[in-house]
């Protein structure tokens, strides 16, 4: 059985996460489903495509993949959705959980995995207090995604991961390379979309 707090959050021990969480992009991972076969042990998949006009049909054909290969899906910014195709839980872009806690909560399932989005120390703490298990928190190295932000390095994440009262995932940059850079910031785990491009 699993335990939620008052928020309705997953009292998860450290292995309850996903170690790797691939982030869908409309432009640069058009089609994510033949990457998700490739992916690691205990990851997950977070579906973006917030334009896409067949973003329903694109959930349906992922959760059919993603349960092939044991991966979770989590969709983003839509509660409605993610109950309607069976995902694992859903995905808070900043401003969404800077609301609050908000009327996604309504449709919350009990065993939902919940993620947002963090670009500073305060996201982090509103993001806790949103009913989020979990934050990814970016840039952390250059991306190709946001060429002109500025990005925190890896003394600035660190920092910022323990002063995090939930679990931090590195986003930004990812790459085999960086990751190694990351060993002792204290991350959970690790985001991305290129990162995983050479996986398919």
């Amino acid at each position: 059985m699993r335990v939620t707090d008052t928020m309705g959050r997953l009292n998860l021990p450290p292995d309850g996460l996903p170690d790797t969480i691939l982030m869908t992009d409309e432009k640069r991972l058009a089609d994510p489903i033949p990457v998700i076969g490739g992916l690691p042990a205990n990851s997950a998949v977070i579906l973006r495509h917030y334009g896409a006009p067949d973003r329903e049909e694109l959930a349906v054909r992922m959760m059919a993949a993603a349960r092939k290969h044991g991966v979770k899906v989590l969709i983003a910014a839509d509660a409605r959705l993610a109950l309607k195709v069976g995902a694992d839980g859903l995905h808070l872009p900043e401003a969404l959980a800077a609301r609050g806690p908000g009327v996604w909560r309504l449709w919350r399932r009990p065993d939902w995995l919940v993620t947002a989005a963090a670009h500073s120390p305060g996201a982090l703490f509103r993001a806790e207090r949103a009913g989020a298990d979990a934050v990814l928190l970016a840039p952390v190295f250059p991306t190709a995604s946001h060429p002109d932000t500025r990005t925190l390095g890896t003394l600035r994440f660190s920092a910022w991961c323990r002063q995090s009262p939930i679990p931090v995932y590195a986003l930004g940059g990812i790459s085999p390379v960086n990751r190694r850079r990351l060993k002792d910031s204290g991350t959970r785990g690790f985001a991305g979309i290129s990162g995983f491009l050479d996986i398919a």
